[in-house]
């Protein structure tokens, strides 16, 4: 299974990624937990003590350079667009009880955009991740679903929108729900987090243009210290890893 995880920032889809990634881990599965967000927090959701060797493949030059033929922190100049990458998450994953993960950080962009070695050698590997990989992948998106393209949409089997009970968290999953759309994918659903009450749940539900909505995780002060303490929520948070059970169980059914 292949999920790419969105939402606005802050309303909890790193926690619900890293979650899933150890669900789907005790459930059997062979799991590859990618980071695809410029603000990178799911290595330290998924409790890596040590962030300090996690470089992003986007901050990798000279790796960029070898793979794209291009010259390091060159602009305008000719380089491959179609990059070999089905052998990177072998060579850079790192993994933690079990579960493999990598970050592909961000590229920074002028003008209309960017097409440059950097982000090419980037969509070719979530390409290649998703359509070519036989594990689950769980990709913690930003909200503009950046590294996702069309022929990259074809393979994921869910687009998991991550909201809270508030107009502006719903208003991005609505954009997002058009954005997913636009990209061709079938299977569009939401998670509410932060949910004190049946208000709140009622609350997403009525507010997310349609959308299924696979569940809820409760606002917890186990997964607020789970932050703190860097450690990963499935290990800290019990009424978290409950509901995201349910959600797993809605996912795979």
């Amino acid at each position: 299974m292949k999920l790419a995880v969105s939402g606005k920032g802050g309303v909890g889809k790193t926690t619900l990624s890293a979650t899933l990634a150890y669900i789907f881990k005790e459930n059997g599965a062979k799991v590859l937990a990618i980071d695809a967000d410029p603000d990178a927090n799911l290595a330290g959701a998924l409790g890596f003590a040590d962030l300090s060797g996690l470089t992003p493949i986007s901050e990798m030059k000279e790796l960029v350079a070898e793979r794209t033929g291009s010259e390091p922190g060159s602009y305008g100049t000719f380089f491959s667009i179609n990059p070999k990458v089905d052998d990177l998450p072998e060579t850079l994953a790192k993994e933690i009880k079990g579960i493999r993960f990598m970050t592909l950080g961000g590229v920074s962009k002028g003008g209309g955009g960017c097409i440059c070695p950097e982000s090419v050698l980037l969509k070719t590997l979530v390409m290649s991740l998703v359509l070519t990989r036989d594990e689950v992948v769980i990709l913690d998106m930003e909200a503009g679903l950046e590294h996702l393209g069309r022929a990259t949409s074809t393979g994921v089997d869910a687009l998991i929108v991550v909201t809270e009970p508030g107009q502006r968290s719903l208003e991005t999953a609505r954009a997002i729900k058009k954005l997913g759309a636009d990209l061709g994918l079938k299977r569009i659903c939401v998670v509410g987090n932060k949910v004190r009450n049946q208000s709140d749940r009622d609350f997403i539900a009525q507010n997310v243009g349609g959308l299924p909505v696979l569940g809820f995780i409760p606002y917890a002060d186990s997964i607020i210290d789970s932050d703190r303490l860097g450690q990963a929520v499935f290990e800290k948070s019990p009424e978290a890893v409950a509901a995201c059970r349910e959600i797993y169980q809605k996912l795979v059914h």
